[in-house]
């Protein structure tokens, strides 16, 4: 038995025989198990951090491709190092800089070859001597015989190695490492003091210009000899020059003797790295500094509370809860300085932080739609982070990381959250300011904006002229036609609805027609969306289970993911299928397809698939719901409850795709209580199926809402009546005030549907 699993068994052990234990003595913690996305595609890590912080020292496993997007990945065998920055659940890969080895004996740090995954100074490792947990990481290095435990602050790392006896005891600071391979463009290493080590780099990776400084300091003086040499090497086939930039400290050290290290980073400066450390770590206290983590943990998660006989649902639970507060990621440091996108350096007050690591594409959904149900302060601060890189770079990011435009996906989907905010009330910031912002993404116009020409060109692409010009996006002019023209629509409607909301009628009208723009995709021959021409002509052949990843008409998909994005006109898209009926035999083909992909180059991202819905990917991730606006809501909650118990599980392969920086988890945590948000922008909530007795939401303003399904249980997955506040509800949908009112929905639940 593994050590996470045992650890996992003790708790469940600890649950059952201690009955006399309140829910409100649990540590909501002990549910947590980081290992899960660990394995598969999830590209999840499992290294401590802060809810949302800005360090995230983990181990690396791997370097280079795509299962190498977080660094770890539970079916390696041997760690690199530690690395002090990391992604949770991308499909891109970057980061893992300032990485940090102890070794024991001769420091091997020569250079492997390109495409090697593994260091000269890796060391094997087994899961049995490996444990994680919020705020908590400890693994045994077999090569050197020596424990590494990690803990985190929002800005600083702590670390405690034991170290064997040994008079060639020490570490490896190593700054030309990073994940992928990133290019160093500029890398400063020295010694301040025989405790003390930093550096600064600039890398040119998936963010163009990410600049990082740290801070060490070390608890034993050490000796230091710097490697500042340049070789020769090999890269896809072609010769060029490699900069090798490491630290080697030594130092003697008694059996067991404990050495710890602080580490700080800045995207500022050096100065800033230090500072960070000095203000959140003034000691050496390890256990106290992860105490303090955990009880931010704690809090965290004890924003929701959920009840029922299934413990191993309730760590599945947990832990997706816990994957919603790693990003956005704080980037701001502890003085308020930050790096914007403009790359100069700016200030900000205390409650004005700055973020990094805006996934929008993917967390627009429902992560964001969670957080301003639980934490709605928060969500307040990531619009303000958004719209402050909006006035530094000239334009709302697409996919932001490290104070970079990447011009990652497509759509512009800071609008929606934006806008959704707004609606759930929103008020820091003026609503004309907002809908300029809005508007600035949604047209073609390249000027003002301080990035390269290369992501200038994917920040505005010339699918928005064309869709502003003639209605739609013709698929020889730009590939993803057919999505990008889609999320369009929907992006420009929740303009409309912003400007609707603060008066601006002419505005409202434009966007409102821009929203219809759907309609000029659909085919009624073979009821799918597809691409046309400049000259209106269907693309052909045409194959709907057909994928070229990034190079056809759709985005990580295929035409039968594609034809259900409307969000914000379910009722226009049910009358452009032919009606109630036909769309409900449309839908259920969704589920019954045979789950076959065609084509060149399948995506990977397709997966999780049931039928042709792939729950591994954002697009499908409101689809099931749509049963709810057809009368059919029994087959909705047959379907949420098949997708909870078969697409995430309590191991390392518990996601069926990437978690995206959260939105694969916040999927789960929002209909695993019951309820989830079809359109972000518009402020309902569509009922789904509740997997636990009772759920218990405790608001920021001190109120709570509960959820309470009645007679719940695996079988009895239908719901036979709902009620909320004690009122009968006609439909299966609530409102966001509802919830923020404080209250309680009750579900009567039975073995039988109810059809409508």
């Amino acid at each position: 038995m593994k050590r996470t699993t045992l650890w996992i068994g003790l708790g469940l052990l600890l649950f059952s025989s201690c009955s006399n234990l309140t829910e409100t003595q649990l540590q909501y913690i002990d549910y947590v198990n980081p290992f899960v996305g660990t394995g598969g595609h999830g590209h999840t890590f499992p290294g401590p951090v802060a809810p949302h912080g800005m360090i995230q020292p983990s181990p690396d496993t791997r370097i280079y491709g795509w299962d190498a997007c977080s660094g770890y990945h539970y079916s390696d065998s041997t760690i690199n190092g530690f690395s002090h920055t990391h992604l949770s659940g991308t499909g891109c890969g970057d980061y893992g800089d300032v990485l940090l080895m102890p070794t024991v004996g001769k420091q091997n740090y020569r250079y492997l070859g390109y495409g090697c995954q593994q260091t000269a100074y890796a060391s094997p490792f087994s899961h049995y001597k490996e444990v994680a947990k919020p705020g908590y990481y400890s693994v045994e290095l077999d090569r050197y015989n020596v424990t590494a435990e990690l803990t985190a602050t929002p800005r600083a790392a702590l670390h405690r190695y034991r170290f064997p006896e040994s008079k060639e005891a020490g570490f490896i600071v190593d700054l030309d490492y990073s994940l992928q391979g990133q290019e160093n463009i500029d890398m400063k290493l020295a010694s301040l003091s025989d405790t003390e080590i930093v550096g600064w780099k600039k890398t040119r990776g998936w963010a163009e210009n990410q600049c990082i400084g740290f801070y060490m300091k070390f608890s034993k003086p050490f000796t230091c000899h710097i490697v500042d040499t340049v070789i020769d090497i090999v890269r896809d086939g072609k010769s060029c020059k490699l900069e090798q930039k490491k630290a080697l400290l030594q130092f003697p050290t008694a059996q067991n003797e404990e050495v710890l290290v602080k580490v700080g980073i800045s995207a500022v400066d050096i100065k800033g790295a230090q500072r960070n450390v000095e203000t959140e770590i003034p000691s050496w206290d390890f256990d106290s500094i992860m105490t303090a983590t955990q009880n931010k943990w704690n809090d965290y998660l004890e924003t929701i509370q959920v009840e029922g006989n299934n413990e191993t649902q309730k760590q599945i639970f947990y832990t997706a809860l816990y994957h919603t507060a790693i990003h956005p990621s704080l980037f701001s440091d502890a003085d308020g300085r930050y790096r914007g996108l403009d790359q100069m350096i700016h200030q900000t007050k205390p409650g004005k932080e700055i973020y990094t690591v805006y996934s929008l594409w993917d967390t627009f959904r429902a992560l964001h739609p969670l957080l301003t149900i639980i934490k709605p302060d928060l969500n307040e601060k990531l619009v303000m982070s958004l719209m402050q890189k909006y006035h530094e770079g000239g334009i709302l990011p697409m996919w932001e990381l490290a104070g970079n435009y990447t011009a990652t996906m497509i759509g512009y989907h800071a609008i929606p959250v934006i806008v959704d905010a707004y609606m759930k009330g929103f008020d820091k910031i003026d609503g004309k300011e907002l809908l300029e912002a809005c508007i600035r993404s949604s047209v073609y116009d390249t000027t003002g904006i301080i990035a390269s020409s290369r992501m200038v060109n994917g920040l505005v692409p010339i699918s928005k002229y064309y869709k502003n010009k003639i209605g739609y996006v013709p698929y020889e002019k730009e590939n993803e036609s057919v999505a990008k023209g889609l999320e369009y629509a929907y992006n420009d409607w929740c303009i409309a609805r912003l400007a609707e909301e603060i008066g601006d009628t002419a505005t409202y009208e434009k966007y409102k027609a821009l929203s219809k723009s759907y309609i000029n995709y659909y085919d009624p021959q073979t009821g799918f969306m597809r691409g046309k021409d400049l000259k209106g002509n269907w693309h052909v052949p045409f194959n709907p289970r057909y994928s070229d990843h990034r190079n056809d008409d759709y985005c990580e998909g295929t035409a039968w993911q594609w034809a259900w994005f409307v969000p914000h006109d379910i009722e226009g898209l049910i009358a452009l299928m032919g009606g109630q009926e036909k769309f409900i035999g449309r839908l259920d083909s969704l589920f019954v397809a045979e789950s076959k992909i065609e084509g060149p180059l399948v995506s990977s991202d397709i997966s999780g698939l049931i039928g042709q819905y792939a729950h591994g990917n954002e697009p499908s991730h409101h689809i099931v719901h749509l049963y709810n606006y057809v009368n059919q809501s029994w087959k909705a909650q047959q379907l949420i409850d098949t997708i909870l118990h078969t697409q995430y599980f309590n191991n390392p392969n518990g996601l069926s795709g990437n978690e995206d920086c959260g939105q694969m988890s916040a999927w789960y945590v929002l209909n695993a209580m019951g309820f989830y948000q079809v359109c972000p922008g518009s402020p309902i909530y569509s009922v789904g199926r509740p997997i636990f007795d009772k759920v218990t939401i405790n608001l920021p303003n001190g109120k709570v809402f509960e959820i309470i399904a009645n007679n719940n249980s695996r079988t009895n997955k239908y719901i036979q009546s709902i009620r909320l506040d004690n009122i009968l509800l006609e439909s299966p949908f609530f409102m966001h005030s509802d919830i923020m009112k404080g209250g309680k929905i009750v579900m009567e639940m039975g073995n039988t549907p109810v059809k409508q």
